[in-house]
């Protein structure tokens, strides 16, 4: 089984809500594996190190998943229009996979939730594609042949995967955006499974 890293951060729940879809579309192509991780908060008063295991969800990523990694899906909430802190520090430790290649050539894919749907959710899109592609890595949209883009009227991008959650992350994923989530998981997976060939 090939491995698709579901990479994600989420204080409220609702961007971990979305990478469980993503991981049952990575899921559903033949000998893919999704392998969902996620990443510890950042101390807002000086360096701290977390427990290698976080209390609940999933564990946490290193560099390790990186490099055994068919393809990722790479997922944070939107802080501001950009990815969140804890996010971005993981991406700034990542030097010695840059250095090694590591990703070089594997599909990555996003997904974002925001309070409203003019919270940023593009440029936090954007955002993350940043350090992916310094990587090298093969960025995977959705593409407008998936219907659910041209019909929701809540999350979607030809970007990446979004969620609009409300201003306590209290509205639950749309029907439209479970199937873009999955669509985006399967299609990761599809380009990951053709490279492998």
């Amino acid at each position: 089984m090939a491995e698709i890293l579901v990479l994600y951060y989420s204080r409220e729940g609702c961007t971990a809500e979305m990478a469980k879809y993503i991981a049952r579309g990575v899921e559903s192509v033949n000998g893919m594996e999704a392998k969902l991780r996620t990443v510890a908060d950042v101390s807002r008063v000086c360096d701290a190190v977390a427990d290698t295991i976080p209390d609940q969800g999933a564990p946490y990523a290193n560099e390790q998943d990186l490099h055994d990694c068919a393809g990722l899906v790479l997922g944070s909430p939107t802080h501001f229009g950009n990815m969140a802190a804890p996010m971005k520090q993981f991406w700034d430790d990542s030097s010695s996979a840059w250095f090694g290649g590591e990703l070089v050539g594997k599909p990555a894919a996003l997904f974002t939730s925001t309070a409203g749907s003019h919270g940023g959710q593009e440029s936090t899109l954007l955002s993350m594609m940043l350090p992916l592609l310094h990587h090298g890595m093969l960025i995977v949209g959705i593409p407008y042949s998936e219907p659910r883009l041209m019909e929701t009227t809540s999350g979607g991008s030809p970007y990446g995967a979004t969620h609009t959650a409300g201003g306590q992350g209290e509205l639950p994923l749309s029907e439209d955006e479970k199937v873009l989530c999955k669509a985006l998981g399967k299609r990761v997976a599809e380009i990951a499974a053709k490279l492998q060939k």
